[in-house]
């Protein structure tokens, strides 16, 4: 038995698995250790059944599906019926622009921004509470989020993606929710009108939205020292170092109440700013990998509680009041301190169960928890005792 399928057996023989509501309507689905085959079309009647496929078998990935089925062991879909599905999103850091760049560690706090404004939209534009939401650490590089409300059960997958675009903005008319607004010149000091962008904070949908992030931002930029403006400025999409000091050499007093009172000059700086503005904050789920997710009806989701083949990471489930105390490398590890004698492939720095590790190329003895993961990963392998 290889040293992970070991680790996981161990596991296995005392999961902490979270059962699916209607657990016995889910179609599930296992990849075995050594395998590419997914073995799938198995259904369950009772938690046991389950606990002990997982310990006869030892998985190195387990599944379930987001939809109800009368027949979910059915092999042709087909002959499932299908009866309503859960709404899934699945957000993950491969999908994030610059993936490559980030660490472990580095990419999975991205993500968790992106989880945490996709919650504002479910919420605050599309109603749900937080008893119709579950949240989980997917065990790898990122997130899932599955609403469990009999609203969504019988989308289809148009209206799923239909949900996707609106959290993304994609197809969002600008002009329709910035409209332009012209201005007596009694208001202000000059002779002619004064062509603005109207924004409402206190609308509801994308138009309040985008006047709350925009009034926010420039908030935020106001209070900044210079060059930290800059920087910061520079980092949006289409803003070079000229137009950032514009931007931020503008922003007098008076101009901060026009902009707190809904109005935003249609200045040429302001104008380039107020679109990549849009895309920072919509929901970073325009990967073609992510978004047939949501869209699909029938898709097969992690089972939470089961561990990922390539993190020995358990798939977590995360109290939604507390997402910012959330740590995957210390919430969702499950193996212990014990030594374990690695030959590391990769010299790297990452920082689990709260201690930092700055780990040398050749033969190391590693803490267990430790020793999982970086095999896993395939950046380490196992010692003979």
């Amino acid at each position: 038995m290889s040293f992970l399928r070991r680790k996981f057996y161990s596991y296995y023989l005392n999961p902490r698995i979270e059962f699916p509501p209607r657990f016995d309507r889910r179609e599930y689905a296992f990849i075995l250790f050594n395998e590419d085959t997914m073995h799938r079309h198995i259904s369950f009647s009772s938690r046991n059944d389950i606990l002990s496929y997982l310990k006869m078998n030892v998985p190195a990935h387990a599944y379930y599906s987001s939809a109800y089925y009368r027949h979910p062991s059915a092999e042709r879909m087909m002959d499932k019926e299908w009866m309503g599905a859960d709404l899934i999103f699945d957000l993950d850091a491969d999908h994030l622009p610059n993936a490559r760049n980030l660490s472990y560690e580095e990419a999975l706090k991205e993500v968790k921004e992106e989880l945490k404004k996709l919650l504002s939209f479910l919420m605050e534009d599309f109603g749900f509470g937080e008893r119709d939401i579950k949240l989980y650490f997917s065990g790898g590089r990122g997130y899932h989020c599955h609403v469990c409300n009999e609203k969504v059960l019988e989308l289809g997958g148009q209206e799923r993606r239909e949900v996707v675009d609106y959290i993304t903005a994609r197809g969002l008319d600008i002009k329709k929710v910035m409209g332009e607004k012209n201005l007596p010149a009694e208001k202000f000091s000059g002779r002619f009108s004064i062509k603005t962008i109207k924004i409402n904070p206190n609308q509801g949908g994308w138009q309040g939205r985008i006047a709350r992030a925009i009034i926010d931002f420039f908030k935020r930029i106001k209070n900044m020292e210079g060059e930290d403006a800059i920087k910061e400025l520079v980092k949006i999409e289409g803003i070079g170092e000229k137009t950032a000091r514009a931007i931020y050499d503008a922003l007098t007093d008076e101009r901060m109440k026009r902009i707190e009172a809904g109005l935003l000059d249609q200045s040429t700086e302001f104008r380039k700013i107020a679109k990549p503005l849009v895309t920072k904050l919509a929901v970073s789920l325009h990967s073609e990998a992510d978004e047939p997710v949501t869209a699909d009806i029938k898709r097969l989701i992690r089972l939470p509680g089961s561990l990922h083949g390539k993190t020995g990471l358990r798939v977590t489930g995360i109290d939604i009041k507390k997402i910012d105390d959330f740590d995957p490398l210390t919430d969702a590890v499950v193996f212990g301190e014990n030594s374990v004698k690695v030959n590391v492939l990769k010299k790297m720095e990452i920082t689990m169960m709260e201690n930092h590790f700055k780990i040398e190329k050749g033969e190391a003895k590693l803490p267990e928890y430790l020793a999982v993961f970086l095999v896993a990963r395939g950046l380490a392998e196992v010692r003979p005792p």
